[in-house]
Parts: C-alpha cells; sequence; structure tokens
C-alpha cells in the first residue's frame, strides 16, 4: 500500500519554509556542546510565527507533520524539527510571548552584557509593568532547550512556576535528570514554607533570604531506612547520605558537622547537625525530631542558636538561624510556639516513604550492640 504524501500547495507557505530555513543558517548553533540563546531565539520566533499565522486554522491539524517533513529536507544537518517540538515551540512562544527575545537581546546576553540583571543596556528589555527583568530574559535563554522541555511537559501555563524552576536550573546547574527530581517533588511548592519568625527577629532583607533558604516539607525519599525508625538511626541515614541531603537542603549549605560539640559553662551540649549558608552568611543549627514537634523543642534550637552566636559567629557572620525538622507538626501550635522565642527559628516536616520492612533487618550486630558487649568484658 502507497502512503499517502501530505503537502501544502501554497505560495505563503513555501516562502515561510524558505525564510525559516535562512533564519536557521543565521542563527545556527556556535558552540556545539551547549544550546545557546541564538538557537533557542529561533525556536522562541518559530513558535511566535506559528501562532501569529493561525496554520492550524489554514491547513489544519496535518500542517505540523508537513512543517516537520519539509524542515528537516530543507535543513538536513539539523535536529529538532520533530512534530512534538514545533509543537512545543509554539507553548514556548505562549507562555513567554512578552520576553522581549529580540536579536540585540540576544547579542548582549552572549556578550555578557546583562549577565545578572544588575545592568539595563538594553531599554526594551525594561519592561517593569510585566515584571519582566533582564535577569528573567538572560537566564531563559542560558537554560538548554531539552530541561525547557521538561519544565514545559509540567507546569502547563503557569509562567510563574517555569521561570522558578529555569532559576533553580541555572542557579543551581542541574541536571536534567536534576530537575525532573524535584519537579516531581514539587520544589516549587515546598521552598522557603517552613513556619518562621524570621520577619519578626531579622530585618526584613534578611527575613525574606533566610525564609527562602528553608522548604516545607523536606523530601527525605532518598533514604532506605527500617520501619520504626528513631531519632539516631534517621540521623545517622541522613549522614551518610550527605550529599543528597545537602541537595535536598539548597543552595549555599557547607556541612560543619554532626553532634557538633558545643561547651555552654560547665556542659557540654551538641547540636544534631550545623551547616553554614553562603547566601545568608550564617550558621544554621538544625535539629532533627523523629517524632511530632513539641514546644519544648523551642527552647532547645534556640539555646543552641544563641550559643553559636557567641562561641562561633565571627563578625563578618549574619545571626545564626535555627531550623526544626520534625516528623509532623500541628501548624497552631508550630506558630503560637515561634511567637515565643526571640530567636530567628523555623519548623518544617518531612517526608519518608522508602521505608524498609522491619522483618528484613540485617542478622548482624549493630554497632551499639557491638560496643556493649566490649564494654561487659
Amino acid at each position: 500500500m502507497t502512503k499517502k504524501v501530505l503537502s501544502i500547495f501554497d505560495e505563503g507557505y513555501e516562502q515561510w519554509v524558505t525564510a525559516l530555513k535562512q533564519r536557521y543558517r543565521q542563527s545556527q548553533i556556535k558552540a556545539t556542546v551547549k544550546v545557546n540563546a541564538e538557537l533557542l531565539s529561533y525556536y522562541w520566533s518559530l513558535g511566535r510565527d506559528i501562532v501569529t499565522m493561525k496554520p492550524e486554522k489554514k491547513w489544519g491539524q496535518r500542517f505540523y507533520y508537513v512543517l516537520s517533513r519539509d524542515l528537516r529536507q530543507s535543513i538536513p544537518d539539523a535536529q529538532g524539527f520533530s512534530v512534538r517540538n514545533l509543537q512545543r515551540m509554539k507553548q514556548y512562544y505562549e507562555l513567554f510571548s512578552d520576553f522581549p527575545i529580540t536579536p540585540q537581546v540576544v547579542a548582549q546576553i552572549e556578550k555578557g552584557l546583562i549577565p545578572d540583571g544588575k545592568e539595563k543596556t538594553q531599554q526594551s528589555i525594561e519592561r517593569s509593568d510585566l515584571g519582566i527583568t533582564p535577569q528573567d530574559v538572560a537566564q531563559l535563554l542560558s537554560v538548554p532547550w531539552g530541561h525547557i522541555c521538561l519544565i514545559l511537559n509540567h507546569v502547563g501555563k503557569d509562567r510563574k512556576k517555569a521561570l522558578f524552576y529555569v532559576n533553580q536550573t541555572v542557579t543551581n546547574n542541574w541536571s536534567r535528570a536534576m530537575l525532573l527530581s524535584f519537579i516531581k517533588s514539587d520544589l516549587y511548592a515546598r521552598q522557603g514554607k517552613a513556619i518562621n519568625n524570621f520577619r519578626q527577629n531579622l530585618p526584613e532583607i534578611r527575613g525574606d533570604l533566610a525564609k527562602e533558604i528553608t522548604r516545607d516539607p523536606y523530601n527525605f525519599n532518598f533514604l532506605a531506612i527500617e520501619k520504626g525508625y528513631d531519632e539516631r538511626k534517621l540521623k545517622d541515614a541522613l549522614v551518610d547520605n550527605i550529599q543528597r541531603f545537602l541537595v535536598e537542603l539548597g543552595t549555599g549549605f557547607a556541612y560543619m558537622g554532626r553532634e557538633y560539640r558545643i561547651q555552654i559553662g560547665n556542659k557540654e551540649e551538641f547540636i544534631d547537625l550545623l551547616f553554614y549558608n553562603t547566601k545568608v552568611h550564617a550558621y544554621v543549627v538544625i535539629e532533627v525530631k523523629a517524632s511530632e514537634f513539641e514546644p519544648r523543642d523551642i527552647g532547645q534550637v534556640g539555646t543552641y542558636v544563641v550559643a553559636v552566636d557567641h562561641l562561633l559567629k565571627g563578625d563578618r557572620d549574619e545571626k545564626t538561624i535555627g531550623l526544626l525538622v520534625c516528623k509532623d507538626k500541628d501548624e497552631y501550635l508550630a506558630r503560637y510556639a515561634l511567637e515565643s522565642s526571640s530567636q530567628p527559628l523555623g519548623i518544617s516536616s518531612f517526608e519518608l516513604s522508602n521505608l524498609i520492612p522491619e522483618k528484613y533487618q540485617s542478622d548482624l550486630p549493630s554497632i551499639e550492640e557491638i560496643e556493649n558487649e566490649l564494654n561487659k568484658k
């Protein structure tokens, strides 16, 4: 059976395909390793053409198949013109149609003239009325197309959510696998959501920064521990997986130690986990509870925060922040407890679903059991 060949016999369509071919040649990737701003700008402009021309109404849904075939024939060495990709280009433009992605802006971004939004050298991208900053445009055009496709597949028409994942990808240099992992764990809904009293106990700007380094709930599904775990086993598992724990905590966290010893008067105290965060330039005390939040926990972590301020904090460090991560919490109780503290504290819960049935516990003795036996001798 002869396969039917689809064609569009329209002079305007043929002229458009020719123009797209020429535009592609002018915008080819300058570096073969990284998808750069010129290619993304080309995809944006192709999506704009599809939206503006309304070809589906003119030529029907088969249009995408025909355009895909014709572009691949016209530009045989090019990739990225599949039917699905063409549809994504339309979605890409629709989501960011009011972004001023012009050749001039692309050239400036490639030259590094607006790398972080501090310099506004192009009048056309100073669009405060739309809430679009030069940094937004620069970040959007620096994310690889494969990452953009993942984001488009999961955010629908929510541009704010899309820009959140664009920003996180650029800031943290996420791979596609890591981006997908954080999309699936809904980082957008968790970022900066810890119950806290930062605004009351820190200057406004610092309070906002401190809030942004928190999450609620924290996703501990990278751990595999037994049902009926206690606090010690939970902290053991977190430290054993410290790299993945740092990824979940977010940007800027440096691990300082577990059971961090501090001498308060004549008594030794031990902080569950101590970190330093380079974004807020402050120590972060983290206490992990394998049980539900209790108001007395506030006194413990608050004491450790004050102790770190007195004993570890340097002249250039900002005020220490405390974070309680509990198995669960009553939000009203947590908020009331935080009001009672003059220290900057946050309270979050954690999710942990990869639990191993206790019957599969190893028959080998634990370190604690071995130590107990040695102490008997």
